[in-house]
């Protein structure tokens, strides 16, 4: 017993990150300033979050500020197994963030991929590799529901999706539903809805109301309490290469995705005392 005793004890294993798919296959919808945003207020909130632009419009890279001669390794070259994702890794002007970026050329990936092995397994075995400890992923997917957003579900823990307070909101969103039930069937057992939120909210406008009803009717506790207000300071913020918690922390749109970040964390800690 007592050479026992003076055994080393084991390393703790590295803690799994909750990686979350920021998608919704409709454009305009306010995806990429979700994930920008969130990102950050979850940074804010003292969690290490790594933010990936899977979209080959790269605006989550200009919206916090990276320029294209910054983005020396992106998604494309981890998507296509040319480097490790350790080596994409771009530190953005926000503490605690760290974010890989995207190029053009990821835009013909979906092509390239079509005949690779595990091609809807590119990003999970990349994150897999990734030594360095997360507590949050985001994963800014293209507005599209083809190979790059299957990627992310299947890496994903879960799915977040932002959802347009407009007449056509609901219109697709079943055909979302539908991928996200068949990742899971049979690429991801473990994936789910963290939550849906509203956003472009213009309280002023009827329509926002009877959306936000319907949308709240179809996903019940699965919409989120916050809704993304229309807000000005949140549209000028990517221009200044700035998430707009740091362009105007005091504007209805940054307090809202603080408040966005404060439900998402508080779903978390649900989600890990239901493993308990």
């Amino acid at each position: 017993m007592a050479e026992a005793s003076k055994r080393p004890m084991p390393a703790p294993l590295p803690k799994t990150p909750r990686v979350f798919a920021i998608a919704n296959q409709k454009g305009g919808v306010g995806k990429t300033t979700t994930a920008v945003n969130l990102a950050t207020a979850l940074a804010a909130a003292e969690k290490r979050v790594l933010l990936i632009d899977l979209d080959p419009q790269g605006n989550a890279s200009t919206g916090l500020g990276i320029t294209p001669r910054q983005r020396v390794v992106t998604t494309y070259d981890v998507i296509m197994g040319q480097d490790e994702i350790g080596a994409a890794l771009v530190a953005t002007t926000v503490p605690g963030l760290q974010l890989v970026a995207s190029s053009v050329a990821l835009a013909g990936a979906e092509v390239e991929l079509v005949n690779v092995e595990r091609r809807e397994f590119r990003l999970r075995d990349a994150l897999a590799r990734l030594n360095i400890v997360y507590d949050y992923v985001l994963v800014d997917c293209p507005p599209s529901l083809g190979l790059l957003t299957l990627n992310a579900m299947v890496a994903a823990s879960a799915v977040l999706v932002p959802l347009q307070c407009e007449f056509y909101a609901l219109e697709g969103l079943s055909h979302l539903v539908r991928t996200i039930d068949r990742v899971k069937q049979h690429l991801n057992p473990n994936l789910d809805i963290q939550g849906v939120v509203l956003t472009m909210f213009d309280k002023r406008n009827n329509l926002c109301d009877s959306v936000a009803e319907d949308v709240r009717g179809y996903f019940g506790d699965k919409v989120y309490n916050t809704t993304i207000p229309r807000n000005v300071r949140v549209s000028e913020a990517p221009s200044y290469g700035k998430p707009v918690l740091l362009y105007d922390w005091r504007c209805a749109g940054a307090q809202a995705y603080i408040h966005l970040a404060s439900e998402v964390l508080f779903r978390e800690q649900d989600y890990a005392a239901a493993l308990i």
